[in-house]
């Protein structure tokens, strides 16, 4: 017995130590970063775009000028049309040599959402699409803005105004890049189109989607789309070294269930054991407590810290380059930030909650909205059915409002050819940066266009500190003025980087675990 524990013992140590030495090799080695930026890639004779004070005066003050025009979505039937139609004279009087090239050509759709095809000298190569939106959310200045949130006005180098970073900035990073790059002759080789949506705000149902059925009908094809998205984090992630750079290769899903109860009404002072109220209350209460379970592994999210271990110290380094064997743990890490608890679960939050009409009488209706965002591993249904078992009351009547699967998972490896051109780009401007793939807790246009191309990213260079993701759709919304100018840089670049006909050959540095 003595010799068979002895074995038994031998063996599993020696498991152990197998286990701790691949562990170690792959944490002293991996850097999926690396590939091909290693390898040579084909030249394209960039035309430079630094600026000069001039023409750095001249875009901040045009995009003052765009945060003034309060092209607000309160609803999809409640729309400011009137700033919408001043939006496209602006646009005229902003970039001229657009809106006269040769080169290119202009459409409105929907009357208020704008379609650009930019013509390349070789039809053969594929195009592909660049997206911004017009629209923006409602903001008030009582809300407790520092400044008034349309007025564009300049604080120790920051333009504050709703759209600044969501996602005027995008809207005119592109369109000012291809301004300059007209005016200083360049012609594409590779065609693209450029689309800002009116209405993405209120779910892009005219703008987006009408001109997905145009494109359609032309029988348009698409390399790649990039729409805004993810960004550049610097000291968001805790014990990151470094600034990261996400591109979004998903969107999670979405579902908008309406919860309600039906009872008799009656008064107060003879009031039943439950009632309308009580049960819906204990519902939500369920849900809250008993969340979907984590998925962490299933999706992309686990590419995301393995692109980025190599940029951590140990013992979190050990533990990221090694995900095949703690993914349980970092999940269990991550569940505790609600944050990062978004990207390992489909998210349950309760939204609204209406019952009662008089304060003495039991009401005969109660509802409650929930908002999901559904994790890239599960579907719509698979939600609705959850919420289903875990309510388990037959009283309780579930009602799907609006909902839809997760979005594909776009390629990310050496041979995708949008994923690396943005990585490339982002390393072109930002070269102490790590680029890493990532998911979408929210959604954009750019979920519309995914028949007319496999893959779709999500990510514009605007930078992150601790605390600014809040401003997005929040107030004191803000961007600073170097980073307005790295958005030109970055789109001029990534347009000009597109004319290559092909990747370079990939040099992997990624072992398979």
């Amino acid at each position: 017995m003595l010799k068979v524990l002895k074995i038994v013992i031998s063996s599993v140590l020696i498991v152990i130590l197998v286990l701790c030495t691949i562990a170690s090799i792959r944490t002293l080695s991996l850097d999926v970063n690396a590939g091909l930026q290693l390898t040579q890639w084909e030249k394209t004779n960039n035309i430079s775009l630094a600026m000069d004070h001039h023409q750095r005066e001249e875009l901040f003050a045009s995009f003052k000028e765009a945060i003034q025009i309060p092209t607000v979505s309160f609803s999809p039937t409640d729309i400011n049309t009137t700033a919408l139609l001043e939006f496209n004279r602006f646009l005229r009087k902003a970039f001229p040599t657009v809106f006269s090239s040769s080169l290119v050509h202009h459409e409105l759709v929907a009357n208020y959402s704008h379609l650009f095809w930019v013509q390349g000298s070789q039809p053969d190569l594929v195009p592909y699409l660049l997206m911004a939106h017009i629209d923006v959310v409602p903001a008030s200045e009582s809300d407790g803005w520092e400044a008034p949130p349309f007025s564009a006005e300049e604080i120790d180098g920051f333009i504050y105004g709703r759209g600044t970073l969501d996602d005027k900035s995008s809207v005119m990073g592109i369109l000012q890049a291809l301004e300059f790059l007209l005016i200083k002759g360049y012609v594409p080789r590779r065609g693209f189109y450029i689309v800002l949506g009116h209405d993405e705000e209120v779910n892009g149902y005219n703008g987006a989607m009408n001109i997905v059925r145009l494109l359609k009908q032309r029988d348009v094809h698409l390399l790649f789309v990039l729409d805004e998205g993810l960004a550049v984090l610097d000291g968001v992630i805790n014990n990151l070294q470094g600034p990261a750079a996400l591109i979004g290769i998903s969107e999670k899903g979405y579902a908008n269930v309406k919860l309600s109860v039906s009872t008799v009404p009656g008064h107060s002072s003879m009031p039943p054991t439950e009632t309308s109220i009580g049960i819906l209350a204990a519902a939500v209460k369920k849900l809250e407590e008993n969340p979907v379970p984590s998925l962490f592994g299933h999706g992309p999210e686990r590419d995301t810290f393995e692109h980025l271990a190599h940029k951590f110290q140990l013992p979190m380094k050990f533990i990221m380059s090694n995900l095949w064997l703690f993914s349980p743990l970092l999940s269990r890490v991550l569940e505790m930030k609600q944050d990062t608890n978004a990207l390992v679960r489909t998210t349950t939050a309760v939204t609204m909650f209406n019952a009662g009409v008089k304060m003495n009488v039991i009401p005969s209706l109660a509802e409650a909205n929930v908002n999901l965002r559904i994790h890239s591993a599960q579907t719509l249904q698979e939600v609705l059915n959850f919420i289903q078992s875990t309510v388990e009351d037959q009283r309780v009547k579930m009602e799907l409002i609006e909902g839809f699967d997760p979005l594909p998972v776009s390629s990310f490896d050496e041979m995708s050819f949008g994923f690396q051109i943005i990585k490339k780009t982002v390393l072109d401007i930002f070269p102490t940066v790590t680029v890493a793939p990532g998911v979408c807790v929210g959604n954009t246009d750019s979920r519309h266009f995914r028949d007319l191309t496999k893959d779709i990213y999500r990510f514009a260079p605007l930078w992150f500190k601790p605390g600014d993701a809040q401003r997005f759709h929040g107030i004191n919304e803000r961007i600073s003025k170097k980073n307005l100018e790295e958005l030109v840089l970055f789109y001029s670049s990534l347009i000009q980087n597109c004319d290559i006909q092909k990747l370079p050959k990939a040099h992997s540095s990624v072992h398979e675990l």
